[in-house]
């Protein structure tokens, strides 16, 4: 929507601020019960049970409809000249040999913000349901004790939804069309879209999403713990265990959304709604491992202590095969006062269900097109060929959101990932309460499962072209995108690396216990490296400091201070969260930079009857900060993943020990 100078048009409608949800409603309860009893001496059984429900809703504004016969982002309608609500027509009294028809081979448009047929209403009911039993007991062997405990449990996660209020295509073009068919099919409704519509109107080209998914885990697990010798410093200490998983999939979505349109050519669904095809799958996983703790010194001079952990895992996946990853640390304190840590240990992670089997599935993805302006307005960008001049995205589909398409990979490989990570603790004896630990951590990830950003696809196709252009399809008319292809891959690696630090003290007053904690971690670098479709030199992307990307902000900098009291009957604690500075795209309407942030939360707690129930009431975000603004997530205008739109938000709490 072009923006006036004073104010928005009279039939104009901001999508982004008018009847939706900046956060849903949300209504959760749950159950938990645990039963312990002692089967024999040192013999426990444990069983618990976990059951909650979740129902919540997102209001969106109404369906942005745009038809047409040869324009429009759905294409193939037509009106006849005799259609009741044709304002050109016959019906309403244009005489016959002046009358207009709106035909499926002409180029005409019609763009409307359906509000006859309600806001979009996305509803959630989801059900957890988790069981287990374990068994943990000792053993006498060779003079030492050893722990074991056997373990199984069995969750489920099932969701119902609705999307309420879109748009039935094939009721909408049976309305429009021919009155001779509409009469002859039942339940039709003549449909007038250039007025306000009747009630009976809009209830017939009305259509309500009903989905169904379900995940399914199985896990069960056996572990032993027990010391080994003993070596001067201390007892060599040995846990091993074995632990099975099984997951499962599945995913219903709805059949009619899903179906062929019996009137609009196969690229057309038959209603506004997305389409995803089904997912159903499953995978099982085999784990054995071993870790070994072994005290090397103590209580030497300059070697208050150094010990030294080794542990080995094997996977087995169904889905991947097996492998085996290793881990490595050493603690090291020269004083009492002082720790020095290193671990270095390598990871190995499977695809997921859904990264592996998820069906192909529309969406709408945020981004800005590199194209617009068309070919002439952007002679460097070879992807831009062909694009007209005074193309702007922002004219199609919901305004200007890319449509898309997700699915899963079956080919997907596993990822690996050595990390490495070393740092200090300091508690000074002469300050006590005192503390400050430094950690410097490095991990890199290769074969690294994740999907390029929208914003890197178009990015990419428009700078070099050929077949980086592949993943993008074109409207040959417009220039419009169609269909942006987003698919789990494996690229070559993922790098990251920072320093995460914490400051504490603890303290004791005359009126209560004092708190104070400080919490920074300042990342140094995020840099992904993927295959090139052309051949030659792999792809290289640093995000740290950049929020240049929609929905991934990567800050440099991001940290935590709290301040805490604590009395006999009372507490209270103070805490504020930053967010660092980063960029955003060049654009004409703000600086390309993201500001920072810091919320600010306020807590306070009562202990009633010698602590068998308390009552707390709180306030997040104390000053009602909104969002730093950002262009790269235009139209939404910030990071949904990174930063809270809630502003102000009170609550009070009250829970009872039994």
């Amino acid at each position: 929507m072009p923006f006036t100078s004073a104010r928005c048009r009279g039939d104009a409608y901001n999508t982004q601020a008018q009847g939706i949800y900046s956060a849903g409603p949300s209504e959760r309860y749950g159950v938990y019960g645990r039963f312990d009893y002692e089967l024999a001496d040192d013999v426990t059984i444990r069983i618990d049970g976990v059951y909650n429900r979740r129902k919540s809703n997102q209001l969106f504004s109404p369906v942005l409809l745009d038809v047409g016969g040869t324009a429009g982002t759905v294409r193939g309608f037509a009106i006849p000249n005799n259609q009741a609500y044709n304002p050109f027509g016959t019906a309403n009294g244009v005489p016959a040999a002046n009358a207009l028809a709106f035909g499926a081979n002409s180029a005409w448009r019609i763009r409307k913000v359906m509000t006859d047929v309600g806001n979009r209403n996305n509803v959630q009911d989801v059900e957890t349901i988790r069981l287990s039993v374990g068994v943990d007991g000792s053993v006498a062997i060779g003079g030492g004790e050893w722990r074991w405990d056997v373990f199984g449990s069995y969750a489920k996660n099932s969701i119902h939804t609705m999307a309420e209020n879109g748009i039935n295509y094939d009721n909408l073009f049976l309305g429009l069309g021919s009155p001779a068919i509409c009469a002859a099919t039942a339940g039709c409704v003549p449909i007038n879209l250039f007025a306000p519509m009747t009630e009976a109107q809009a209830a017939y080209i009305r259509y309500t999403t009903r989905e169904y998914n379900r995940t399914e885990l199985y896990n069960a697990a056996f572990n032993v713990t027990g010391n080994l010798f003993d070596l001067p410093a201390g007892p060599v200490a040995l846990a091993v265990g074995y632990e099975y998983r099984q997951n499962r999939g599945f995913d219903a979505p709805d059949a009619y959304v899903n179906a062929a349109s019996r009137f609009l050519a196969s690229q057309y669904a038959t209603t506004t709604s997305q389409t995803r095809t089904a997912t159903v799958g499953s995978y099982d996983l085999h784990e054995a491992y071993a870790e070994l703790n072994v005290p090397i010194f103590r209580d030497q001079p300059f070697a208050e202590s150094l010990e030294l952990s080794l542990a080995g895992r094997y996977s087995d996946y169904s889905t991947v095969g097996n492998k085996v990853t290793l881990k490595a640390g050493v603690g090291y304190r020269p004083i009492e006062d002082i720790l020095f840590r290193g671990t270095y240990s390598q990871g190995f992670r499977a695809p997921s269900i859904l990264e592996l089997y998820q069906g192909a599935r529309q969406t709408s993805f945020q981004g800005n097109d590199p194209c617009n302006g068309g070919a002439a307005a952007n002679p460097g960008l070879p992807g831009c060929a062909g694009v007209p001049a005074g193309y702007n995205q922002i004219n199609y589909n919901l305004n200007g959101l890319i449509p898309g398409v997700i699915s899963g990979n079956t080919s997907l490989k596993p990822e690996t990932a050595d990390t490495f990570s070393a740092g200090v603790a300091i508690s000074p004896r002469g300050v006590r309460g005192l503390s400050l630990t430094v950690d410097y951590y490095k991990i890199k990830i290769k074969d690294a499962i994740a999907s390029q950003t929208p914003t890197q696809i178009m990015q990419l196709c428009a700078v070099r072209g050929g077949v980086f252009c592949d993943l993008v399809s074109r409207d040959a008319g417009t220039g419009a995108i169609l269909e942006l292809l987003q698919g789990a891959q494996n690229l070559n690696s993922i790098t990251t690396d920072g320093v995460d630090a914490t400051l504490r003290y603890d303290f004791s007053t005359g009126i209560g216990r004092i708190s104070a904690v400080v919490d920074a971690s300042w990342l140094h670098s995020f840099k992904t490296t993927a295959p090139n479709p052309a051949g030659g030199a792999p792809i290289v992307d640093e995000r740290a400091g950049r929020g240049d990307s929609p929905r991934a902000t990567y800050p440099h900098w991001k940290g935590q201070a709290s301040l805490g009291w604590t009395g006999d009957t009372a507490d209270a604690t103070l805490r504020a969260r930053y967010i660092g500075p980063t960029t955003d795209v060049v654009n004409a309407v703000k600086d390309a930079r993201t500001r920072s942030i810091v919320y600010t939360d306020l807590e306070i707690g009562f202990a009633i009857a010698d602590d068998a129930a308390r009552f707390s009431l709180g306030v997040n975000n104390l000053f009602d900060k909104a969002p730093p603004a950002s262009y790269a997530n235009a139209p939404i205008n910030y990071d949904i993943y990174t930063y809270d739109a809630r502003g102000r938000f009170l609550y009070a709490s009250f829970s009872v020990k039994m």
